[in-house]
């Protein structure tokens, strides 16, 4: 029998007040508080998380950043005339994710979204590589490169397998007894909220349901070890969207010309430009600020924000929507869809949570501190 587990498992997008709303493991998790989460995505939390360093020391924030030069998807701008009625498609753009992910090796998460094929050549791709395992393309080291260092025995879950096979991967991994620490990975939760909105009750019923499998892995883990450390934990929350707007039809309207005068990646909560002349620049800005659903994010708010990138390669302008409205059609999905993340970091449904069965330090009060509990705990 093992002497001790520490068990973080990662509850994607299960925000703070999706955890007051339906609650989890209540009986168990006798300590829980919120969380500040960072700007942007999944793509720039989740290595927050795993390093304990914000974005702009980690380096890893929005998956497609500007650098024509270096673009693998310079041969695309040809398949722009396929049938968007056909090619738009989530299942076909899925598939040739998986493609061209294949193609040139990618073992990071990739996907091409929404994002034109004739857009895509103007970008290149943040997550090419695997960095929830030692040696990983962040420009600091994880959780699992400490594990490595210090020799310690760990198990990481397989992030492209199903939650089922994980869950039952755990189990087997607990019942070996070997390891100290474990890192569940659980990120279907945020599909349903995408799909129904953070209040429909699928939401509640994917929530039991994840209580009831992970409740599984904690009594397997008391029966193997003399004491076990839980946490659940999240990257972000969810907020349910409320309206959209198009901005890229407004801006189209100006009739400034794309890669000429102008490059511009629409996220679904904003949209990043890079300027290839002043008029462009002061029209775009003009338009942005008219615009009463969102705003201008400045330089010393992103500095604020630790999301500042000297070299711009994520944005020269960043236009941040309102909670709960979505910019739509965007290079990210074409349909409006019920909930959200990717707002501000103080919105109140953008705020992460931790819980746990041991007390909490009253200054973990970040994503970028869950590292430092993970070290104390292992």
């Amino acid at each position: 029998m093992g002497s001790k587990l520490t068990l973080f498992t990662f509850l994607d997008a299960f925000g703070w007040e999706v955890y007051k709303r339906y609650g989890f493991l209540n009986d168990y998790m006798t300590n829980v508080q919120p969380l500040k989460t960072t700007f942007g995505f999944s793509s720039g939390a989740d290595p927050s998380i795993l390093t304990g360093r914000y974005p702009d020391e980690h380096t890893h924030w929005s998956s497609f950043y500007y650098s024509p030069e270096t673009s693998p998807f310079k041969a695309m701008k040809v398949l722009d005339f396929l049938p968007s009625i056909i090619f738009d498609r989530w299942r076909v753009r899925h598939w040739a994710s998986k493609f061209i992910a294949k193609y040139y090796g990618f073992t990071g998460y990739f996907q091409i979204y929404s994002v034109p094929f004739s857009v895509l050549p103007y970008f290149d791709y943040l997550e090419k590589k695997d960095y929830f395992v030692p040696n990983g393309i962040l420009k600091t080291d994880t959780i699992f490169d400490y594990c490595y260092q210090k020799k310690i025995p760990y198990f990481c879950s397989n992030w492209r397998l199903g939650e089922k096979e994980n869950l039952k991967i755990a189990i087997d991994v607990i019942e070996q007894g070997k390891v100290k620490f474990l890192y569940l990975i659980l990120p279907h939760l945020d599909a349903v909220m995408h799909k129904y909105g953070p209040q429909h009750p699928k939401v509640e019923e994917k929530i039991r349901w994840l209580e009831v499998e992970v409740r599984k892995v904690i009594n397997k883990a008391k029966e193997k070890y003399d004491e076990v450390s839980f946490y659940g934990i999240s990257d972000h929350g969810m907020a349910k969207v409320v309206g959209s707007i198009d901005l890229k039809k407004t801006i189209d309207a100006t009739n400034l010309n794309f890669g000429k005068d102008y490059i511009a990646m629409y996220d679904s909560t904003m949209a990043r430009f890079w300027f290839k002349n002043k008029r462009a620049e002061n029209l775009i800005i003009q338009i942005l600020q008219s615009e009463k659903l969102g705003r201008i994010i400045n330089d010393d708010e992103l500095k604020k924000m630790h999301v500042f990138f000297a070299d711009r390669k994520f944005g020269e302008l960043f236009f941040l929507m309102n909670p709960g409205y979505l910019i739509n059609p965007s290079f990210m999905g074409l349909n409006v869809i019920p909930g959200m993340h990717g707002y501000h970091p103080d919105d109140v449904d953008s705020y992460s949570f931790i819980g746990s069965n041991r007390e909490i330090s009253s200054n973990i009060k970040s994503i970028t501190d869950i590292r430092k509990t993970m070290e104390m705990e292992i």
